[in-house]
């Protein structure tokens, strides 16, 4: 079963990862570069400050925890299960690679996949809806920065799923836990 499901992911990375031209190519490196977003994190700070007020500083220590927490769980399982990279894997022909990044050599599970979909859970979960398609903007914000792995080749799906998983548990449990801390009464009043 698992050298089905290896041939599988194999398959679906191939065909993804063959779609390709060069204006893909620049807007794809351009997106999977973390300063490209700022403007997005600088929106989301903005929206938090705006209704928590002093209370900010609490949730930017619990967005550290969980982005440390969601990229030191890849790296453990990254390094646990040794398995490589397409870019790194001997003998997978055909693999499309942008300005000769080829990542890391192990990639199970996909850091950027959990850590975007992490963050954008707990932003959904914290500010709920301050506009009609919040949720939706987040959540494509994910599968772009996910998909980008596959572009560039530095990613099996697979990766893609188990990174999802993982982030929208650690999105969801540091999402839940904070607003839990947030509301508490002796944290309300000070």
């Amino acid at each position: 079963m698992l050298a089905s499901l290896k041939t599988f992911d194999q398959s679906a990375f191939l065909f993804l990862n063959g779609i390709h031209s060069p204006f893909f190519d620049a807007v794809i490196f351009w997106g999977t570069n973390a300063s490209t977003w700022l403007p997005l994190y600088g929106l989301l700070l903005y929206l938090v400050i705006r209704r928590y007020r002093w209370q900010t500083l609490w949730i930017l220590l619990f967005v550290i925890l969980m982005i440390i927490a969601s990229d030191q769980f890849a790296n453990i399982f990254k390094d646990l299960t040794a398995r490589p990279r397409p870019s790194h894997e001997a003998g997978l022909p055909g693999i499309h690679t942008v300005n000769g990044y080829l990542g890391g050599e192990f990639g199970f599970y996909s850091s950027h996949a959990s850590t975007t979909l992490a963050i954008s859970l707990f932003t959904i979960i914290l500010l709920g809806r301050p506009f009609a398609y919040f949720p939706l903007i987040m959540l494509a914000w994910a599968f772009f920065m996910s998909y980008t792995r596959i572009y560039l080749g530095v990613h099996y799906p697979g990766d893609i799923l188990a990174g999802w998983v993982a982030g929208g548990l650690i999105g969801w449990g540091f999402g839940h836990l904070c607003g839990w801390f947030i509301r508490k009464p002796e944290n309300i009043n000070n």
